[in-house]
């Protein structure tokens, strides 16, 4: 848990990892529909960004709207979307979820977390994310997320929520809808383990 930190520290700990970051381009910026941003981020997961933006652009541009993607079939977008990993599962969740959007809202992707945690393939992170990236304070925990904040003590939560929850204790509620871009942009910075660490060790040491 979060007990006894020094939430000072914490905030002089993550303006350093946020200048460490380089500027990249995340899975859920620079779309021009809700639908798009949940369906990037749903087929980021255990995928680079930079691999899951470029098939999430041409699957986009050949399939325009929900319509489009809901008359799929699964075959059609798997083999538009195989460079991601977990590509059937995801290639499956995707033309569900482009059924359900039409089904239950008319196309329209809800901005609430309840109902977005229902829709097909849109867990805790996912739909932490899209509304992070609708404005919302809210925290999306990642593999980068996780990993950076149990490495400098912020947290030893075992589940999403609770490392959501040891983080949400810590950080100003204006701060949580940036917390995932910061430490995903560091955590895709710096893809070799060691220096990776190297840095993390010295960001500890910050007083």
């Amino acid at each position: 848990m979060s007990k006894g930190i020094d939430k000072e520290k914490a905030l002089r700990q993550l303006s350093e990892l946020e200048k460490l970051g380089k500027d990249k381009r995340l899975a859920a910026d620079g779309w021009d529909a809700d639908w798009k941003i949940l369906i990037a981020v749903l087929m980021s997961a255990r995928t680079l960004d930079k691999t899951t933006i470029p098939i999430a652009e041409e699957l986009f541009r050949i399939y325009n709207s929900v319509e489009k993607l809901a008359s799929a079939s699964e075959k059609e977008i798997a083999e538009m979307i195989n460079g991601v990993n977990f590509y059937l599962n995801k290639a499956k969740y995707v033309k569900a979820l482009a059924e359900t959007l039409l089904e239950k809202y008319a196309g329209e992707v809800p901005h609430d977390f309840d109902k977005l945690i229902e829709l097909p393939g849109v867990g805790r992170k996912t739909a932490n994310v899209f509304l992070a990236e609708q404005g919302e304070q809210t925290i999306g925990v990642d593999t980068h997320v996780d990993y950076i904040s149990h490495y400098l003590g912020w947290t030893n939560g075992k589940k999403q929520e609770e490392v959501e929850n040891d983080l949400k204790s810590i950080f100003p509620e204006k701060l949580w809808g940036k917390l995932n871009w910061i430490l995903v942009r560091f955590g895709q910075t710096y893809t070799n383990r060691k220096e990776k660490n190297d840095l993390l060790d010295k960001i500890k040491k910050i007083n």
